[in-house]
């Protein structure tokens, strides 16, 4: 799918910006706090409902008014989609997909597909364990709005049952009511770890090829689905594996007042030559594992419902050399791709063939050429 034109109100730091967008590659080049990101980032929340930089919609809403719009017009393969949200200082935003408003913000999911790729992406490795749950749960959530549901619910449940465990140290009486919050927790947090499984085991293979063919096969990089709970192969054997360890959990859970086993502790196991690069990995090494991941997050959407997703490159070319760069815009040329930089001189060494360059400069867009 591509974009063909954006919509801007009150949003940000742009009073009214209307943007027409190649559908192979878009650059916007200024210099920094000007609003380049601001553009990639209306574009993500046509995707997900939300914005990747604040959970704040308030703060998307340019200074001194009340209101902002975003609209996207779009060709996916078999239809042309439209994705419009109206941000309100004093309601709930509006969104609405194809003329139709939505009843519930997830349900914009499955719509715009998007990848993200910033400098904070570079150290998906190397961060904790909650950025590669993080970045699980985003690709998972836009294939399987379903999936992002299920998270939403369990995340509630985990924090009603941390919060009688605390209650219980101080009144047993609260002991009897635990078991209802304890199957919930195994119910939801079952299907998460099935999901997060099968997520892996697609993506594992897929990365595996790109990181060889970046590594001009030096490197083999293996990721592995790093869960505290006995997968087994159907759901219900995995949800009684995750009910004997929630009850030999207990005496400790009650010690600290939080549940320490289940989905919300899980990691994303990364591994070059059988290293574990997390703890023992180049800076190196760690970018090219993030930058596998991402571009097999792109094939990983693609086999899924059948569409190209939306690349958004926030300042990363600069993090990477030459020839990493000229792999990534090789390995993406079926891809539409945004973006932003502070120069566009080395552009000319990506013997770039199809673009639209945009100057931005003080929340003016300008389309130029190279």
């Amino acid at each position: 799918m591509y974009l063909e034109n954006l919509k801007l109100i009150n949003f940000r730091n742009y009073n009214n910006l209307t943007l027409n967008f190649h559908a192979k590659i878009n650059v916007f080049v200024g210099n920094n706090a000007q609003g380049k990101t601001n553009i990639l980032e209306s574009i993500y929340l046509t995707s997900a409902g939300k914005s990747f930089r604040t959970t704040k919609d308030r703060e998307l809403i340019k200074f001194d008014k009340d209101q902002a719009y975003i609209k996207v017009e779009g060709k996916k393969r078999y239809t042309d989609i439209v994705v419009a949200l109206k941000l309100d200082m004093n309601k709930k935003k509006q969104i609405k997909v194809n003329g139709v408003t939505l009843t519930k913000n997830a349900e914009i999911l499955n719509n715009v597909y998007v990848v993200v790729f910033s400098p904070e992406d570079l150290k998906l490795i190397k961060e904790g364990p909650s950025e590669r749950r993080k970045f699980i749960d985003n690709e998972i959530s836009q294939m399987k709005p379903n999936y992002f549901y299920h998270l939403t619910q369990y995340n509630k449940v985990l924090m009603q049952r941390n919060n009688l465990l605390k209650k219980i140290n101080h009144h047993r009486k609260y002991m009897d009511t635990l078991h209802v919050w304890d199957e919930k927790l195994l119910e939801l947090g079952t299907r998460l770890i099935k999901e997060r499984e099968k997520f892996v085991q697609r993506i594992n293979p897929l990365s595996r090829l790109i990181h060889r063919k970046i590594t001009e096969s030096k490197e083999n990089l293996e990721v592995k689905y790093m869960t505290n709970i006995d997968v087994k192969n159907t759901f219900e054997a995995t949800m009684e594996s995750f009910r004997c360890k929630l009850k030999e959990s207990l005496t400790i859970d009650l010690q600290r007042g939080s549940t320490t086993v289940g989905p919300h502790r899980d990691d994303l196991g990364v591994f070059v030559n059988e290293v574990d690069i997390r703890s023992f990995g180049s800076q190196g090494q760690q970018r090219t594992s993030a930058l596998s991941l991402k571009l097999a997050e792109i094939e990983l959407i693609k086999g899924e419902t059948g569409e190209y997703p939306i690349l958004l490159l926030d300042d990363v070319m600069s993090e990477l050399d030459i020839n990493r760069q000229k792999f990534l815009i090789k390995a993406l040329r079926d891809v539409q791709i945004f973006i932003t930089t502070t120069e566009v001189d080395y552009l000319n060494q990506l013997e770039l063939n199809e673009e639209y360059v945009f100057y931005v400069k003080n929340a003016v867009v300008r389309n130029a050429s190279i």
